[in-house]
């Protein structure tokens, strides 16, 4: 069984391998140690070779110094199973090969209504199976013995010496450990000094890699993340930057996943200050940590693209000019080619249908041409019924132009083509007025949307000024604040000498 699912491993495969060989490898080891040491031969070729995730990596890991110590936590049967002496013990040996009838019945379950009479003989036929109720009278002193019998192992385990484990449920230790690293968290200036003494604590391996050693851990910083970011606006900058910084070496280290990404939506309505600036220090750590090509690959991951919707939205053109307005504000514009591009090659219609279902007055306007198209129509059908001449002079024309010569009928002809020219010319003035009516309306609607862009733009343009200013203030008073303490620290050092010396 090891064997099939490790021939082609996967990474459900291998995590089903290892609890397997857990619960099951010191007695493989006795029975067939040859077949044991090939199935972790092939372990070890599958941690070096396959394209396995880093919490399986570590699986096998642990399952080598699991068989290095013995499977000393894993014995092959456990203290409160071993129920049954060696002597009494009968093996029954069933291939896995072969068909058994699993009796599928007996996992239904039906309502018995002659369950006390049938438990009451049950009881009778367990007495007289295990004689019951000739062991009663020797029960209370088999009792007292098997009682004097623990009290001697108990004092023979005592004299011995033998180690007595205590559980602290006080969780004391705890508690502790809680209070150093929020110390060392709240006492650090920046990241690095706070990463530094957390570095000194020297913590075990198995307490730094809880994202990849199990997949709970990994859960609980997704709900933290999102948590976190809703309510970033409460934390102080120093604090915000430490955050993002976290987060940032969570990814980068592939401990938390990409999709944790979902609860973020760029656009001016759904983001604040606080919440930019988390966005900023997060992508400018990512961006050291792994370099603008390979993070712009894996934002550009096809799996990843749904969670990746808020980052980059499409949905509406003012969304996408905000995320790619903000992305080269912070000095990664190279991660919103694609967003640029689609900007540039969405159709005009899909435009100007958004801004007529913004504008009120494009119902107005539709509901004019359709009355001027209609008064068009009837006007047409006027004229042609005066221009349609009776019969009586449809024959004068016809025998005039029998009689004629060709060249009095093409004067005629030009004289009439004369005479209409004013009436075409008033038939299409109402239409070149009606073309340059549209013209002016579209020039001023152009006109409106690049004005409100324009506008928009420079809100955005002031809004960024504004926060650079305020991060700037904030930053002088923070100087000013050190350079205030510094001296006074200074100005108390000296009195102190001087009072010294004096003394």
């Amino acid at each position: 069984m090891l064997t099939l699912l490790l021939e082609r491993p996967t990474d459900d495969s291998v995590e089903v391998s290892i609890s397997f060989l857990k619960e099951c490898g010191l007695k493989l080891t006795e029975v067939s140690p040859r077949g044991i040491n090939a199935i972790f031969e092939r372990l070890r070729n599958v941690l070096h070779e396959s394209a396995i995730d880093k919490r399986v990596q570590y699986m096998i890991e642990v399952m080598f110094a699991i068989r290095k110590d013995g499977f000393k936590d894993h014995p092959v049967i456990p203290d409160g199973l071993d129920l049954v002496d060696e002597e009494d013990q009968f093996t029954h040996m069933l291939p896995l090969e072969d068909e058994y009838s699993t009796e599928d019945i007996l996992n239904v379950f039906k309502l018995d209504p002659d369950f006390l009479e049938n438990e009451e003989k049950y009881k009778t036929i367990k007495r007289e199976i295990l004689d019951e109720g000739s062991s009663d009278s020797g029960g209370d002193d088999d009792g007292s013995d098997d009682d004097e019998e623990d009290e001697d192992k108990n004092e023979e385990e005592g004299e011995d010496g033998e180690k007595v484990t205590i559980f602290d449920q006080t969780e004391v230790n705890l508690v502790a450990f809680r209070r150093t690293i929020y110390l060392a968290i709240q006492s650090s200036l920046d990241f690095e000094e706070c990463a530094h003494k957390l570095i000194k604590m020297d913590f075990p391996e198995s307490q730094t890699r809880f994202c990849l050693l199990k997949k709970e851990y990994m859960e609980s910083f997704e709900a933290i993340f999102a948590e976190q970011y809703e309510t970033i606006h409460r934390l102080e900058t120093n604090k915000l930057r430490n955050v993002a910084r976290l987060f940032a070496h969570l990814l980068y280290t592939d401990s938390v996943p990409w999709s944790v990404l979902e609860c973020i939506r760029m656009s001016e309505e759904t983001t604040t200050s606080s919440s930019r600036i988390f966005v900023k220090i997060l992508f400018q750590e990512l961006c050291s940590y792994m370099g603008l090509p390979r993070l712009n690959q894996r934002l550009k991951d096809v799996t990843l693209q749904p969670f990746f919707e808020g980052l980059f939205p499409r949905d509406n053109p003012r969304n996408t000019r905000f995320s790619i307005n903000f992305f080269t504000s912070i000095g990664l514009g190279g991660l919103t080619d694609e967003l640029r591009e689609h900007l540039k090659n969405a159709p005009k219609m899909i435009m100007t249908q958004n801004q007529e279902t913004q504008t009120p007055d494009a119902a107005r306007e539709k509901t004019e041409k359709n009355e001027v198209r209609r008064k068009k129509k009837k006007k047409e059908k006027l004229k042609t019924r005066k221009e349609k001449p009776s019969d009586k002079k449809r024959s004068r024309h016809q025998k005039a132009a029998e009689t004629d010569s060709d060249e009095e009928q093409h004067g005629r002809s030009d004289r009439r083509g004369h005479a209409r020219e004013p009436e075409r010319r008033r038939e299409r003035a109402p239409e070149a007025e009606e073309h340059a009516r549209e013209g002016t309306r579209g020039s001023r609607r152009d006109k409106r949307s690049e004005e409100r862009e324009q506008q928009e733009e420079r809100r955005k343009k002031d809004m960024e000024g504004r926060q650079a200013e305020r991060e700037r203030a904030r930053e002088t008073e923070k100087r000013e604040r050190k350079e205030e303490r510094d001296k006074e620290n200074r100005d108390r050092n000296r009195d102190e000498r001087s009072d010294r010396r004096r003394r």
